[in-house]
């Protein structure tokens, strides 16, 4: 049985996806890899650690309020 871990990013949702391609260093590679067999063992679900790098830049921006522009409506 896992201990549950406390981690920022819930279980994360199936959304619309447009691929973008990214340059980081290695250090932060390893870092994702970590990050994200903790949300696999945490939820149950596997992800490559890729997945959850939207999500944590959503929630990087949300929370960086003097960085956010003003939202033009639809």
């Amino acid at each position: 049985m896992s201990t549950t871990r406390n981690l920022r990013l819930g279980p994360l949702p199936k959304t619309e996806s447009i691929k973008l391609t990214f340059a980081c260093p290695s250090a932060r590679k390893a870092d994702l890899d970590r990050y994200a067999a903790m949300h696999a063992q945490t939820y149950g679900e596997a992800v490559d650690a890729t997945t959850p790098i939207p999500h944590m830049l959503e929630a990087f921006i949300a929370g960086d309020r003097g960085g956010q522009a003003p939202r033009l409506p639809n």
